[in-house]
């Protein structure tokens, strides 16, 4: 009879590189990806709330939001984009772009020109933004100070709480446009105004 020596699994670690049954030689690489790990998650927010803003809204500071439409921001909070009036190149309501901060918490005013209705515009911008995971509640209405009547949805999903709002906002009248002559089958150019919806 021959005897056969048996041979180890491929996978088997020896018991001088076992520690509570685990592998020691893995300790290092698992302790450095650790380490990798909590400067992403606390160290890099950390450092973020460590370095203040500079253009934090003092009182009496006033958004523009183009075409004469302005709005008053909560005073603290930080202007990360858009203007405020007086300081600059009055905002095109058409391609507004104005986002403020404040913890963790941000607001943005987002403005395009739209023909159709408030609710019309809401509508698209949910489509645009897709059909991400949550909850929506039911659709209302919202006014403002002023008096300027918009569509309200709030929302949660995966990345927060959100409150999307549209106003529609009548934009100024273009001057006529002066008429062209024509002998016959011409029409003359239309008068036109635009609008503005916000989000």
């Amino acid at each position: 009879m021959s005897a056969s020596t048996r041979q180890p699994p491929e996978d088997w670690v020896p018991v001088e590189h076992r520690l509570l049954g685990l592998d020691r030689r893995t300790f290092k690489p698992a302790l450095i990806a650790l380490g990798i790990a909590l400067v992403l998650i606390y160290g890099l927010p950390a450092l973020n709330a460590a370095i203040p803003w500079r253009n934090e809204i003092r009182a009496g500071d006033v958004l523009d939001l183009g075409a004469g439409a302005t709005a008053v921001p909560p005073v603290g909070w930080q202007l990360e984009s858009g203007t405020l009036t007086g300081s600059g190149a009055p905002a095109n309501p058409a391609s507004l772009q104005i986002t403020i901060a404040a913890g963790g918490a941000s607001i943005e005013f987002r403005g395009t020109g739209y023909t159709g209705s408030a609710e019309a515009f809401l509508d698209q911008v949910e489509r645009a933004e897709g059909n991400t995971p949550g909850v929506d509640g039911e659709r209302g209405t919202v006014t403002t100070a002023a008096g300027l009547t918009g569509v309200a949805q709030a929302g949660t999903g995966p990345g927060g709480d959100a409150l999307d709002v549209a106003f529609k906002v009548p934009g100024p009248v273009r001057p006529p446009t002066p008429r062209r002559r024509c002998s016959s089958g011409c029409a003359p150019h239309p008068i036109s105004s635009s609008t503005t919806a916000t989000t």
